[in-house]
C-alpha cells in the first residue's frame, strides 16, 4: 500500500494489520492532544499505533493504547508512555463518530500517525472486523496477485 508523500508531511508510524483485520468504512482526519515530550519523541520517528482503538468518554474521543516511549532528555516533565489521548475533531464530527459507534457496532481504528506542517495528525477509520474467512480470502487474492505477477515477469524475461 503505497502513501502518498505532500510537502510537509513526514509519516510517524502505519496501522499495518488495520487493513488485515477490518473493513474500513470512511476514514477522518483528526488532531491529537499531546504533551512536549511526546512530540519530541515522535520526532526522533518512535511511536506505535498497533494495538489502539478510540473510545468516547462524555462526549469526546480518546485514543486508547495507543505507545509513544518516553523522550531521554526530558527530566521530571516527561509522560506516561501509554496514557490516553484526546482527539481533537469538531462536536459535528464527534457526534457523527460516536453515533456510528452506538448504534452499528462499528470501531475506530487509527490507521496512520504523521506531521502535517508541523503538527501530529492521525487518520482513524471507521471499522468493521473481520471474520476468519475474510481474512483467509484477502490471504489467497493476495498470493494469487504475486504468483501471478511472479509469472509474467518469467514470461517476459
Amino acid at each position: 500500500m503505497k502513501h502518498k508523500l505532500t510537502p510537509g508531511h513526514k509519516i510517524i508510524c502505519l496501522n499495518r494489520k488495520a487493513s488485515f483485520n477490518y473493513f474500513f468504512l470512511e476514514t477522518i482526519e483528526a488532531g491529537i492532544s499531546l504533551k512536549g515530550s511526546e512530540v519530541k519523541s515522535l520526532r526522533d520517528g518512535k511511536g506505535s499505533i498497533a494495538d489502539s482503538y478510540a473510545v468516547d468518554s462524555n462526549g469526546e474521543l480518546f485514543l486508547i493504547n495507543s505507545h509513544i516511549p518516553l523522550y531521554r532528555q526530558s527530566s521530571y516533565n516527561n509522560h506516561d508512555p501509554k496514557g490516553n489521548r484526546k482527539l481533537l475533531l469538531n462536536r459535528k464530527e464527534i457526534n457523527k463518530l460516536i453515533g456510528k459507534i452506538n448504534q452499528e457496532g462499528l470501531t475506530i481504528i487509527p490507521t496512520k500517525m504523521y506531521f502535517l506542517k508541523g503538527k501530529v495528525k492521525v487518520e482513524i477509520a471507521v471499522a468493521k472486523g473481520k471474520k476468519l474467512y475474510d481474512k483467509r480470502q484477502v490471504k489467497k487474492t493476495r498470493d494469487w496477485k504475486r504468483e501471478k505477477a511472479r509469472l509474467l515477469s518469467k514470461n517476459n524475461k
